[in-house]
């Protein structure tokens, strides 16, 4: 995925005629606060190094082409029209959605081609779907002549286009990360308040690989939709105002006395031991202390198991692999669950042993082929 792949791809779609300019969107890692922003809490995102490039020309009319070089095909819309979700523009009515909400917010858009290529595999957890749409928000506005851009604002967005057009309920954190991501920063967002700050992810000697179980997350919608509704049913019980978040962990122990249910009182301490796990790991980072922020990674994968069971025998056979190998400081899965993807914190001269050994052991326990990403964490949405 280079700028010159891309402008020769961009050429044999489009033709020869004018200057085309470069946009890079990353993906998103949550490094650790697994299923904690819907219940109030905090999370622990960075954008990664790995994401989708754009390249795109202004046309002279109010036409919008949307292509790929990942798949086939050519999507039209016209600006003059009211933009709808159509199931058969499949993944262009993601940047259709946000070049429709920007509509509506009354932006003055220009017509243009955009020809777009990524490395980030589909259906992994790598939120390729909030990548495409913050580059989509960001190129249309900059190539609209907008300045200064409110990368909060552009997050809330993107959200509202994959919540009301896409239709898909997400939160904001993988579109505020992809917006706001900061090269070897984490971002403790604050999903309540958005209130944020950065920590440095110092790694020095280690680097961030991304576990790609190639299960897709064919559960993780309908366990996510009962996962939120058996913590709005502990809340109920606890008869809390604030978020199960916002519980202590010195309270847990009077929360697991007041809730009977063994699932709903699982499910609880999650949420609340993960939450303070968010917090450790902002300090731990702040003092480069990486073997005790690994630790705090196979903790976060254990309560996810055991606890909140989001992980699934894939997840759990990757992560177990990886966190048997010495080179690793620590794994967990990171996403939604059921599939996707795990992260760990690997020493980097040991990153082609540790692949071939967790590789050997994943296939041995599924008949699946893992596959690997190193990144670092890397800035986010930008022109090129």
């Amino acid at each position: 995925m280079t700028k010159e792949n891309l402008s020769a791809g961009f050429e044999n779609r489009f033709g020869l005629s004018g200057k085309i300019n470069f946009y890079f969107s990353p993906g998103r890692v949550n490094l650790i606060g697994e299923h904690i922003d819907y219940n109030g809490g905090f999370v622990f995102p960075g954008a990664l190094t790995l994401g989708i490039m754009a390249a795109t020309r202004p046309r002279t009319d109010n036409m919008v082409r949307f292509s790929s070089m990942n798949h086939p095909g050519i999507f039209e819309i016209d600006l003059n029209h009211s933009i709808e979700f159509d199931p058969k523009r499949n993944w262009a009515n993601y940047p259709a959605g946000v070049v429709s909400t920007l509509l509506k917010a009354e932006y003055n858009l220009k017509g243009a081609d955009v020809l777009f290529s990524g490395n980030l595999p589909d259906g992994a957890g790598l939120s390729s779907s909030a990548a495409i749409e913050v580059l989509t928000g960001f190129m249309f506005l900059k190539e609209s002549g907008e300045g200064e851009i409110d990368r909060v604002w552009l997050a809330k967005l993107s959200q509202a286009a994959e919540n009301q057009f896409i239709g898909v309920n997400c939160g904001i954190m993988d579109q505020f990360s992809v917006s706001l991501g900061k090269a070897n920063q984490a971002i403790l967002l604050n999903c309540q308040t958005l209130e944020y700050e950065y920590a440095p992810l110092a790694l020095g000697d280690y680097s961030l690989v991304i576990l790609n179980t190639n299960k897709r997350r064919e559960l993780a919608e309908s366990k996510y939709n009962e996962r939120r509704a058996e913590c709005d049913q502990a809340l109920e019980i606890l008869r809390k105002e604030k978020p199960l978040a916002d519980l202590c962990s010195s309270d847990l122990t009077s929360v697991e006395k007041q809730i009977s249910d063994p699932t709903l009182k699982a499910r609880a301490r999650h949420v609340v031991s993960e939450n303070q796990r968010v917090k450790e790991a902002m300090l731990l980072l702040k003092k480069g202390d990486l073997t005790a922020f690994g630790a705090l990674l196979k903790a976060s994968h254990k309560s996810l198991k055991e606890d909140y069971e989001v992980t699934g025998a894939e997840l759990d056979a990757i992560t177990d692999a990886a966190n048997a190998h010495p080179a690793c400081l620590g794994a967990r899965m990171t996403g939604a669950g059921f599939g996707g993807c795990g992260i760990s914190i690997v020493k980097t001269t040991e990153i082609a042993d540790f692949e071939a050994s967790v590789a050997k052991q994943y296939f041995d326990k599924t008949g699946l082929k893992a596959d690997f990403y190193v990144s670092q964490l890397g800035d986010g949405v930008h022109q090129l």
